[in-house]
């Protein structure tokens, strides 16, 4: 956990164009992406000075805008470039990246067609979300009191940051409790994902993965998944029942921040990190610093 307060830092953000000093890259408490979630994010990391599929990233960033109703005034271009910028400003080899884009303060309502919509990038040092140690003996989640919504009363092919309400009260939850993480059901009881991370399964040599049609389809996710039908392992996408986890081995959740994270616990089931998540940990690896 950051020491630091991310509002009283050195270093420079990018905002609407420019680079400004950190601590002047600002926001009116008005604006409506702070009382209407009209806000879209994206999480990137810098591998030896270099974004990680950052165009992905931005693409991503300008359709999820577009599923919230409102055009980035940069192109995916110009996100890649000011990305770039912003790192090579900020001076980090190895760093994690916010882009963020949301509704300003023009109007204050439900209805904000008029608003501006704002762009900033943001690059700091963050290290892998959990320790090495704490990846290699897998990390404990417990069950989300919330489950992901439907894709009919909730955007939820977008990056947005309403979608992360229920997983910030579900993270709360499990850490009072002395867990590292939750493992949330989707609105149909299936599994779903963690709260910042995709899921895997290994079950007799094969992976086994939720079905993305009511939770992001990470773009981690998509190249963990290729990584493991290089190495020939079958990799299958479907709903997933919970008490499957009664004939699994392995578990791992996946992100850019997770990165491929084993697990070794989820509530009551117990699971032992062995080859497949040992493989695809150093895979992973191998691939973001190549």
């Amino acid at each position: 956990m950051s020491i630091l307060p991310f509002d009283d830092r050195d270093g420079v953000i990018w905002y609407d164009g420019a680079l400004v000093p950190w601590r002047d890259a600002n926001l009116h408490v008005l604006s409506h992406g702070l009382h209407y979630a009209s806000c879209v994010f994206e999480g990137e990391r810098v591998y030896n000075g270099t974004v990680f599929k950052l165009t992905e990233h931005s693409e991503r960033l300008a359709a999820s805008a577009r599923i919230l109703g409102f055009e980035l005034p940069y192109s995916v271009a110009e996100i890649d470039a000011a990305t770039n910028e912003t790192v090579k400003a900020m001076g980090f080899t190895d760093a994690y990246v916010r882009p963020v884009a949301w509704r300003g303060s023009e109007m204050m309502g439900v209805a904000a067609q008029a608003s501006r919509i704002h762009v900033a990038i943001a690059v700091w040092q963050w290290p892998s979300y959990f320790s090495p140690e704490a990846k290699m003996a897998g990390i404990k989640l417990t069950w989300a009191p919330w489950r992901r919504p439907a894709p009919d009363t909730a955007p939820t092919a977008s990056k947005a940051a309403g979608l992360y309400m229920i997983c910030t009260l579900s993270k709360h939850a499990a850490e009072a409790e002395g867990y590292q993480d939750a493992l949330m059901l989707d609105y149909r009881g299936y599994l779903a994902e963690a709260t910042g991370a995709n899921l895997f399964l290994v079950m007799d040599g094969k992976i086994h993965t939720p079905k993305p049609d009511c939770f992001l389809d990470g773009i981690t996710r998509r190249t963990v998944i290729d990584l493991a039908k290089a190495r020939g392992i079958e990799v299958i996408e479907r709903h997933i029942q919970p008490d499957e986890l009664a004939n699994t081995q392995e578990v791992f959740l996946t992100g850019t921040a997770a990165e491929v994270t084993p697990v070794g616990q989820i509530g009551d089931y117990r699971f032992t990190p062995g080859r497949v998540c040992e493989t695809l940990v150093k895979d992973y690896d191998a691939l973001v610093r190549g």
